[in-house]
Order: structure tokens, then C-alpha cells, then sequence
């Protein structure tokens, strides 16, 4: 089964725009906590991959679709999911509200595996990784 993980938040003062909603490149912000979330739920340190293989894992894709704003003080859930993880690691992000459920943002994030220090790109994620995210 697919990894998943949701994460609840709340909005700060300074993620706001003029025009007191979440600036929109703030949602990137919280599809990465959910994003370290989800790895770290499931033994995934990208970071000492890094160390160990010298092997990086860069965005190399990303999408977002704003259906609600978010405003200062808001409580919501950031979900990511695993929806690919053999040769792209490709995560759907959900934000919605926690009460009553509506979906303020979703989105996509895709990575590949990339060796170092050459940036050599490497056509299958490693199996370890394959497996702790559930395909």
C-alpha cells in the first residue's frame, strides 16, 4: 500500500500576502513539511542518502491548483501521498480544513534520483526506497 501523511498546521502571520491570505509560494512550504513527514514516518532519510550513496533526490516538477485561501490563523491538514516511486518519487499534496473537510490547495511534486558528484540521473529509484514507500 501507498505511503501517505497528514500533518496539521496553522498559518503564521508572515506566510500572508497583501492581501492577508497565504502568499502562494507558501504552499510549496507546506507540501514539504508533509513531504519530510511522510519520509521520515516511513525510514526515508534523504539526507543520509546524501552521505551514504552521494545520491540526491531534486524537485524536478511541481504543480499546485488554489481552490480556497488560507488566512492568518487557520488550522489545516496538509496530506501527502506516494503515487510513483519506481523511477520518479511523485507525491500528490491535499491541503484542506480540518472541521469541515473542504479542500483549500492540492498538488504535485515529483523528484528523481540523481548521483554524485557527476548529476548523473538515474532511471529507477533504489529499491529501499521503493519499498519503504510502498510500491
Amino acid at each position: 500500500m501507498a505511503a501517505s501523511f497528514d500533518i496539521q498546521m496553522k498559518v503564521p502571520f508572515h506566510d500572508l500576502d497583501p492581501m492577508q491570505v497565504v502568499w502562494h509560494g507558501n504552499y510549496f512550504k507546506y507540501f514539504d513539511v508533509a513531504r519530510f513527514g511522510l519520509f521520515d514516518s516511513v525510514g526515508v532519510d534523504l539526507y543520509g542518502y546524501l552521505q551514504r550513496r552521494k545520491m540526491v533526490f531534486p524537485v524536478t516538477r511541481s504543480s499546485i491548483k488554489h481552490i480556497l485561501p488560507l488566512r492568518f490563523d487557520d488550522t489545516f491538514i496538509c496530506r501527502a501521498t506516494v503515487v510513483e516511486a519506481r523511477y520518479k518519487i511523485a507525491l500528490d499534496f491535499e491541503i484542506r480544513r480540518p472541521g469541515t473537510g473542504e479542500i483549500c490547495t492540492r498538488g504535485r511534486g515529483e523528484q528523481v534520483a540523481v548521483t554524485l558528484p557527476d548529476m548523473t540521473l538515474e532511471f529507477e529509484i533504489p529499491p529501499e526506497i521503493t519499498r519503504a514507500l510502498g510500491f
